[in-house]
């Protein structure tokens, strides 16, 4: 059966059982990408349409919005609301196809890849492939505390929370009580500040209404930073305000501070402190997640994969790396650029211009990262931001965080599914149905990388 399809010259063939991943013969250069997350998205919305045949390879057969990760934890969003099926994403797309699978292999002589369900092959190939939690070597601590890189993350911390809070109500041994309602976060960047604030939030207005057995007092929020500030990458106003947004929540902000060791039971920091606590959540650091088949020498600092200007892979003509995998390394940037979703955003669209360029002979302009600012938020109507040369604090930053993040969600629904809860949240303080729908039982398992090939 052959069915042409005239607008994108692809001609669907019957699938026959072999060694590839069936897909539509096409006489068009195939371009794959290898992540969903916000790189491969906005590398797939500018090549919808073209006259190119687009493969994305995902693990995954959503994209999930990762901003908003703590919210689920904390019990303030339901997880479908900040997932969105790739099928919808593309739907409509002629020339896109999806294929669920783990890329496990790159074999650049012959332009394919080697997945757990199958080969591709491509023409040009996109590694959008992002990060996973970086434990720095801890074996314990990763073995007995959680990252929150994605949704299971999300839905652990919450599934440990809630068990632990119910524990704690059951106990009658007091050490054994404070250790199950001691929550550390350690990390005070964007996700560990904000995981802080939503957890005193959580503390302060719904403990008291669930939990009247015992007062709110008996849980207690810790933040652990090594260096002597918040938000490092923000200016010092954001740090300040922070900080103070924070103490003002009761969460005890550590500074420079440092985890030496985790047992399940008990944090040891490197100056000796001891916290009881069997609730860690670890946002202290990523590193890059990619396929083998990249050669070590083009790896950098944290597992980031280093690239020219023109985002490829240094000793390749015709892969590509974007988001937070590229470390562009020049003058400007001897570190790279940000890992943050913004520069993602841009990589995947100047991608997509430039291997249109590419494939027409014509010669693209290098990358050029524009900062649009930043935003964090600390808490209901308090949050930092730094635009430009306007830096400032409080409802107007929460406002505007609030705006960017609703207009950033995929899919109508979700839009409106979060800026519903968002609202009830505002004037009740309200959580999400805060229930236990599975147990979560801590295991070797949950330190596996859990990056799910999205940046």
């Amino acid at each position: 059966m052959n069915v042409n399809h005239s607008n994108n010259k692809i001609t669907e063939t019957a699938c026959k059982i072999t060694d590839e991943i069936c897909l539509p013969d096409s006489d068009l250069p195939r371009i794959v990408i290898i992540g969903g997350g916000f790189a491969g998205l906005a590398l797939v919305e500018k090549l919808k349409h073209q006259e190119v045949q687009v493969v994305l390879l995902d693990k995954n057969n959503f994209h999930q919005f990762q901003p908003l990760l703590y919210q689920v934890a904390t019990s303030a969003l339901e997880p479908d609301s900040i997932v969105f099926p790739f099928r919808k994403q593309i739907n409509g797309y002629k020339n896109v196809f999806f294929r669920l699978a783990e890329v496990e292999e790159i074999q650049a002589d012959s332009n394919t890849i080697m997945t757990n369900k199958g080969s591709v092959s491509y023409d040009y190939l996109v590694l959008a492939t992002g990060t996973t939690t970086n434990f720095f070597g801890m074996d314990s601590v990763a073995k007995n505390s959680l990252g929150m890189k994605d949704i299971r993350d999300s839905l652990n911390i919450r599934h440990m929370m809630l068990q632990n809070l119910e524990q704690a109500a059951i106990t009658c041994d007091d050490d054994e009580r404070d250790a199950l309602t001691n929550f550390v976060i350690v990390g005070g960047g964007p996700a560990g500040v904000e995981m802080a604030g939503a957890l005193a939030e959580f503390c302060k207005y719904i403990l008291p209404k669930d939990y009247p057995e015992y007062p709110s007092s008996i849980m207690n929020i810790y933040l652990i930073e090594a260096i002597d500030d918040l938000l490092s990458t923000m200016s010092d106003k954001a740090s300040s305000k922070t900080l103070k947004y924070l103490e003002d929540l009761n969460v005890k902000v550590l500074l420079n501070e440092a985890v030496s060791n985790y047992d399940g039971n008990e944090v040891t920091t490197k100056s000796g402190k001891t916290i009881l606590a069997k609730n860690l959540i670890w946002t202290a650091g990523v590193k890059g997640q990619f396929p083998k088949g990249i050669d070590k020498k083009h790896v950098v600092k944290d597992n980031r994969i280093k690239t020219g200007s023109f985002l490829m892979v240094e000793g390749s003509k015709n892969i590509f790396a974007i988001g937070d995998i590229a470390a562009v390394i020049s003058k400007k940037t001897p570190k790279g650029h940000p890992q943050v979703a913004q520069t993602a955003i841009q990589q995947g669209k100047w991608l997509g211009n430039s291997l249109l360029k590419i494939i027409k002979n014509e010669s693209p302009k290098p990358f050029e990262y524009k900062d649009k600012g930043s935003l964090a938020t600390v808490g209901k109507r308090k949050a930092v931001a730094d635009l430009g040369k306007m830096k400032f604090a409080g409802y107007f930053a929460w406002l505007l965080w609030s705006i960017v993040h609703l207009m950033s969600i995929s899919g109508f629904r979700n839009k409106l599914m979060v800026g519903f809860n968002w609202a009830v949240s505002y004037f009740t303080y309200e959580k999400s149905n805060r229930l236990i729908i599975r147990n979560f039982k801590p295991t070797s398992s949950q330190t596996k990388e859990s990056g799910q090939y999205e940046s």
